[in-house]
């Protein structure tokens, strides 16, 4: 009859709960592991777009500074101050993960990129360019639609005129 008097009633009142709580930590277990390899994949992915944008960005600034580099003229100073000013953002930027090191910690990483797209945008204006990451044999995405003027979409010339006895078939093609 002692076994009895051992009988907890009120785990009975609670086994629900109980059962509950069990679930909801092996749940949480099991999501913390999957989000973790789920998030650096994506974390992968996002931080490539990034320096590819970053990429092109500094190699659109670097071939305009060679350009421009034996111009003289008060506009020429002018595009060479929004392209030093599009590089030293682009410097900042960090090449490492913030969130593994203390020092680039305090880093506002959305902050920077809009900067930099802004001087981007800047650096395109004073130049007369277009500002555009479209590839050119990529389809059209829906913003790129968007931005374009329809009425002589089906007549675009390309910038330079090339004979096409020496064309070079490379599977790629380049528009500005």
């Amino acid at each position: 009859m002692n076994s009895a008097n051992d009988f907890d009633l009120e785990s009975l009142v609670h086994l629900e709960q109980t059962f509950y709580d069990d679930g909801y930590k092996d749940g949480f277990e099991h999501g913390r592991i999957h989000g973790l390899i789920e998030g650096r994949a994506l974390g992968r992915e996002k931080g490539f777009e990034m320096w590819e944008e970053l990429g092109f960005y500094e190699g659109f600034a670097v071939l305009w500074k060679m350009i421009c580099a034996g111009r003289v003229g008060d506009s020429n100073e002018r595009i060479i101050n929004h392209i030093n000013q599009l590089l030293q953002l682009i410097s900042q930027f960090p090449r490492v993960n913030p969130s593994s090191t203390s020092s680039s910690a305090d880093v506002d990483i959305p902050k920077l990129f809009r900067q930099i797209r802004s001087r981007y945008k800047i650096l395109c204006s004073t130049l007369g360019v277009k500002p555009s990451l479209r590839c050119a044999d990529g389809t059209p995405s829906e913003e790129d639609f968007s931005q374009e003027d329809h009425s002589n979409s089906s007549t675009r010339q390309p910038v330079w005129k090339v004979d096409e006895q020496s064309r070079v078939v490379t599977g790629q093609s380049l528009e500005f």
